[in-house]
């Protein structure tokens, strides 16, 4: 089966399996709670998540139970799922970004909880220190020195006369807010200017992108569920206006963004499964050291830089991990 029919198998299996029946299922089989924001953003890596889970032997409605609770939208709702999830006593919970994982911590300090990306897990909160997560809360971080200076440094390697940088983010999440204030200490450094393209709420990503078009040379992209839920949507107005992407991970470009400089989030989602493979056979959490990842991948997508009218120099091409045709 191809990758791409496997994830729409996941989101599908999802969204079509009656709520009773999951819940029938739960009182048999280990269950796994996965919370976030919708499975159009997330279904990419959740893909993974579940192939590492069947090669280690659970097979979702044979061995493990899987339910799927999605905000959509309504960030409340991370807190009333995180108290379902809690009360039916499910046996992990896999929450998808930082609102997920803060409102499942809130939820329970006894179910295990799992998170597959925090940007800085002891800084929110989540855990006491890496090594030593303590309580009932582990799992991986997508945290890294410097990679804003790196990303930035990319871009105006690749981009001629690059001075006004545009960096669309969730204007309401604080953790984003962190990562904006990195970008601007970078930007600082090589010279370049800084136009923030703030948004809340899905609508007003088309707004914020027309009021930088024609302005800035390029749009540095401060990922999170709201960015995620809405890629399609950034890459085609992105597009639009020619403005070049950058991202910090490789699911926008094979949707069609330009670059994504950052770990590989499918590989930090397949070794989530190696956590709940481990917790589901009797580990604690509090055992179980947060780990960052261990590879940082560089990816082009030539195809939109042709569409852009881009050039990208042969030796850049030749560092990339990998190109898009």
């Amino acid at each position: 089966m191809k990758r791409r029919e496997f994830v729409t198998l996941v989101a599908g299996a999802a969204a079509s399996l009656p709520l009773g029946a999951r819940a029938q299922q739960a009182d048999k089989l280990p269950t796994i709670g996965i919370l976030g924001s919708s499975s159009a953003g997330w279904s990419h890596w959740l893909g993974a998540f579940v192939q590492r889970l069947h090669e280690l032997g659970w097979i979702e409605n044979r061995t493990v139970t899987i339910e799927y609770r999605w905000t959509e939208g309504r960030n409340e709702r991370y807190a009333e799922f995180g108290a379902e999830f809690a009360r039916r006593k499910v046996d992990i919970i896999l929450p998808l970004g930082t609102p997920a994982t803060i409102a499942a911590k809130n939820a329970t300090s006894v179910i295990p909880i799992v998170f597959p990306i925090a940007s800085d897990p002891v800084g929110e909160g989540l855990v006491a220190s890496l090594a030593h997560p303590g309580g009932n809360i582990t799992g991986l971080s997508n945290q890294q020195p410097d990679l804003a200076g790196k990303r930035l440094g990319i871009l105006r390697d690749i981009i001629p006369g690059l001075s006004l940088l545009a960096v669309l983010n969730n204007a309401n999440n604080r953790t984003v807010s962190l990562s904006v204030a990195e970008v601007q200490q970078a930007a600082h450094k090589f010279g370049l200017d800084i136009v923030s393209a703030g948004v809340k709420r899905a609508d007003d990503i088309a707004p914020a992108i027309e009021s930088v078009k024609g302005r800035a040379q390029a749009l540095y992209v401060v990922g999170d569920p709201l960015v995620a839920d809405n890629q399609i949507q950034i890459n085609t107005l992105a597009l639009a206006a020619r403005l070049p992407t950058m991202h910090g991970s490789r699911g926008y470009v094979d949707t069609g963004d330009l670059l994504s400089y950052g770990p590989d989030f499918s590989a930090l989602f397949r070794h989530a499964g190696d956590y709940v493979d481990k917790i589901l056979k009797g580990a604690k959490p509090a055992d179980l050291p947060v780990e960052e990842p261990t590879k940082i991948e560089l990816v082009v997508n030539l195809k939109t830089a042709k569409a852009l009218a881009l050039t990208i120099p042969e030796p850049f091409l030749l560092l990339a991990d990998e190109v898009i045709e």
